[in-house]
This record gives structure tokens, C-alpha cells and sequence, in this order.
């Protein structure tokens, strides 16, 4: 019994999952399991050009591939055991399990924001002071920046969970999900979470709005600057500030909807759930590498070098 004494009673929650109809289940087993078995190795395959590659050494694909590999670990932390559940008669997960889950996903997301943000101040570096660029953002500075956003996304994380540990579970332990979130948890506490709730919402909420206003508003004010200026990168920078947007839409609209309102349930509380968890995450450095002719020639260049059999290079890696 985890935390005894004053602590928690419950040992375990139930997860009541996306669905209690059995042919719905197997139907969103087959179609997660496909779309985690074919954008997961091409995540990977994006780490691998990047770093093969040397022509792709500038920071902007450094911070790239910290994203692949961040968005890797976040998908691992609660798909997975989804997948599993479909197929259990009875989901449960432990206490200290559902407290794990909560941990690195705040944890892993709350370094994506602030890497976002990292990959925001690149670019405007990059365009506002491209004489200095080279000399101002180096590989130690970018790897700084890469520590910097662990580092805080550790901090918001250790927050979620010290708020969570005191909180006594001595009754209820359904969760209306397929995973364990803070939104769900709180719910089920013994006692009155008004005050908590509303610290909560400071921590992530509240923080992610200010996050998502500030990194629109730059990439809006690099837009303006690339569209007014002269210079042969012209459209390049501005394709890339347009990705860099669809990416922050992407990422922050799921959260915001998620954390920045009551913690009450809603109709679309399980939909945006996987996007947010399982889908967005995976396709982020998809979307860049759709919109980004170099990282796209260097994937071609690698097939030919690893599969002169011109078969597509996502084949040859599992062979």
C-alpha cells in the first residue's frame, strides 16, 4: 500500500480507455499500431539524417533532431501501455505507475515548449543578426539551450508531482481515460483540490498560453521583418518561420485545451487526449521534414547510400 498512514489508500486506478466496445477496440489497436510502427522509425530516420549528414550541422537541424527524440520519449510513455490495454479485460495501472506517467509527461513536454522556444530565438538570430549568427549561436551554446529545456521541464514536472504526492486517494479510482494526467487525478482526491487546481493551472496552463502567445508573436514579427527585407534567403527564412508556426499550432493547441480550463470532463477530452499524446507529437519533425528541401535531398542521399536497390529507405532499415 503506497504512502501509508495519512497517505494514499488506493493502490491502483482503472482505466476505463477509449472504448468498451470490443470490435471498436480492435479497430483502434490495428490503426495506433500502424501509425506508431511507420511514424516512429521515421522519427528515427530523421535523427539519423541529421546526424549523418554534414551538410545539416547548422543549429537549427541540432535543435531539429532534440525534437525527433524528445517527441520519441513522449510517445513512449503512455502508448505503449495503451496498446496493451486493448486487449486486457481489466486496465489498471499502479499508483506509483500513474505517478511515473505523470512525471515524464510533463516532464517531456515541458521541455518541448521551452526547446520550442530555444528553436524560436535561433531563428530570430539568425534573421535579425545573420553577421553575428555563426559566432553567437555555437554548438555549446545549443547544447546549452538543449540542457536548459530538460532541465526546466524537469523543474515544472517535480512541481506536478510534489503538488500531486500528499493528496489522499481513499475511494474512488476510475479514470475516464487510457492514461494517467493531473486533469484526471485531481478528481479522484479525498478532499477539496478548488485551491490546487487553480496552482495547477498557473503551472501549465497559464504557462502555456504565455508560451504560445510569445512564440507567435515572434515568429509574426520575423514574418513581417523576412517579407520587408532583401536577400537571396528570403524564402527560404519565411518558409521556415511558417513551419515553425504550423508546428507551435500543432503542439500547443491540444495542450491549451486540455490544461487551460476546469478540470471537468468534456465531449472531446479523449480526441484531443490522443492527438495530443500519440499523433501531433509523432508528425511535428514530419512537418518539417515536408517543408524542408535540404533535410529531404539528405534522405534521398542516405537511401541511395544504405538501399542501391532503390527500395524505400524506411524498408531497407528494417532489413
Amino acid at each position: 500500500m503506497p504512502f501509508q498512514g495519512n497517505h494514499s489508500m488506493v493502490q491502483e486506478f482503472i482505466l476505463l480507455g477509449l472504448s468498451q466496445a470490443r470490435e471498436v477496440q480492435i479497430f483502434l489497436f490495428v490503426l495506433f499500431l500502424v501509425f506508431y510502427s511507420l511514424i516512429l522509425p521515421a522519427n528515427i530516420l530523421v535523427i539519423v539524417t541529421i546526424q549523418s549528414d554534414p551538410h545539416l550541422s547548422a543549429p537549427m537541424y541540432f535543435f531539429l533532431a532534440n525534437l525527433a527524440f524528445l517527441d520519441i520519449c513522449y510517445c513512449s510513455v503512455t502508448p505503449p501501455k495503451m496498446l496493451v490495454d486493448f486487449f486486457s479485460t481489466r486496465k489498471t495501472i499502479s499508483y506509483e505507475g500513474c505517478l511515473a506517467q505523470i512525471f515524464f509527461l510533463h516532464w517531456l513536454g515541458g521541455s518541448e515548449i521551452v526547446l520550442l522556444i530555444a528553436m524560436a530565438i535561433d531563428r530570430y538570430m539568425a534573421i535579425c543578426h545573420p553577421l553575428r549568427y555563426s559566432s553567437l549561436i555555437t554548438r555549446a551554446v545549443c547544447c546549452l539551450l538543449v540542457l536548459a529545456s530538460w532541465f526546466v521541464g524537469f523543474v515544472h514536472s517535480i512541481i506536478q508531482i510534489a503538488l500531486l504526492i500528499p493528496l489522499p486517494f481513499c475511494g474512488p479510482n476510475e479514470l475516464d481515460s487510457f492514461f494517467c494526467d493531473i486533469t484526471q487525478i485531481v478528481k479522484l482526491a479525498c478532499t477539496d483540490t478548488y485551491i490546487l487546481q487553480y496552482i495547477m493551472f498557473f503551472n501549465s496552463g497559464l504557462s502555456i498560453v504565455i508560451c504560445f502567445i510569445l512564440l507567435l508573436i515572434s515568429y509574426g514579427v520575423l514574418l513581417v521583418k523576412v517579407r520587408t527585407g532583401s536577400g537571396q534567403g528570403k524564402s527560404k527564412a519565411a518558409s521556415t518561420c511558417l513551419t515553425h508556426i504550423i508546428i507551435v499550432f500543432v503542439m500547443f493547441g491540444p495542450a491549451i485545451y486540455i490544461y487551460c480550463r476546469p478540470f471537468q470532463e468534456f465531449p472531446l477530452d479523449k480526441v484531443m487526449a490522443v492527438f495530443h499524446m500519440v499523433v501531433f507529437p509523432l508528425m511535428n519533425p514530419m512537418i518539417y521534414t515536408l517543408r524542408n528541401k535540404e533535410i529531404k535531398q539528405a534522405i534521398m542521399k542516405l537511401q541511395v547510400q544504405s538501399c542501391p536497390c532503390n527500395i524505400p529507405v524506411f524498408i531497407c532499415y528494417l532489413q
